[in-house]
């Protein structure tokens, strides 16, 4: 069963304007200095509708488990999604949530200079001023706790969860969330779930963090397994401030 996604409603801040656009499994809580939904509509279908064409293809993208090379008529965000996916050692699919939101998120840029695209966990931003990015790691005593705070020199910038115990996505492991940040949201989203397949109990944190040093292009990563935590990396942890995003 899909998990509500409440922790939308988390986000208190006034100086961004707030909306939603849904395509199929594509939902996209989007911010921006302007309404732009109709500019996030057309983008979200003209992403979908390359990636299933090119799945339509090659069927095994959609399935396969470990990294796949791609055929030439690869679309670009499918290239991204396969070098991503190499990378972390996952399959391609694993990327998909992370792509598209950075993909949006790009587009929109040309629009509105401050922009945050969260596609289920899964963040692509770029803005001005410092915000802080809520936690949430399910039952996990950090949920709510803790916060991710992030400046505009460190944007556009990528920032993807995994769980084993929240949501509906694929994870071998059982941590109450993996968080990556890197410049690549694809790559993010790819890197979180092969850390999260590692982390089956809170004593697996550092084995997930060496393997997360190992993935070139990382910025940081948090894991969270009940009331245990491991961070490494650009990674600076706050408490969540209310009129912040």
């Amino acid at each position: 069963m899909e998990q509500p996604r409440s922790y939308r409603h988390w986000i208190k801040d006034g100086d961004l304007v707030s909306f939603h656009v849904m395509v199929k499994e594509t939902d996209l809580y989007l911010r921006a200095q302007r309404s732009l939904k109709e500019e996030a509509l057309k983008a979200i279908l003209e992403y979908r509708i390359s990636l299933e064409e090119y799945i339509e293809r090659h069927p095994n993208f959609l399935t396969a488990l470990e990294p796949l090379p791609v055929a030439e008529d690869a679309p670009q965000m499918v290239r991204g999604m396969a070098e991503a996916a190499q990378g972390a050692g996952v399959g391609p699919m694993a990327a998909v949530a992370g792509a598209i939101a950075e993909g949006v998120g790009r587009k929109l840029m040309a629009l509105s200079p401050e922009v945050i695209v969260e596609n289920g966990g899964d963040i692509f931003l770029n803005i001005l001023s410092r915000r802080t990015v809520g936690v949430y790691a399910g039952d996990s005593p950090f949920t709510g706790e803790i916060a991710l705070e992030i400046e505009p020199e460190e944007t556009p910038l990528g920032i993807c969860t995994s769980s084993g115990t929240v949501g509906p996505s694929l994870s071998l492991g059982r941590a109450d969330a993996v968080i990556v940040l890197s410049p690549s949201a694809a790559l993010a989203d790819a890197a979180a779930t092969a850390i999260g397949n590692l982390v089956k109990e809170a004593g697996d944190i550092p084995k997930g963090i060496a393997f997360a040093q190992g993935i070139a292009g990382l910025r940081g990563v948090v894991i969270i397994k009940e009331d245990k935590i491991g961070v490494w990396g650009q990674v600076k942890l706050s408490t969540p401030v209310e009129g912040e995003g």
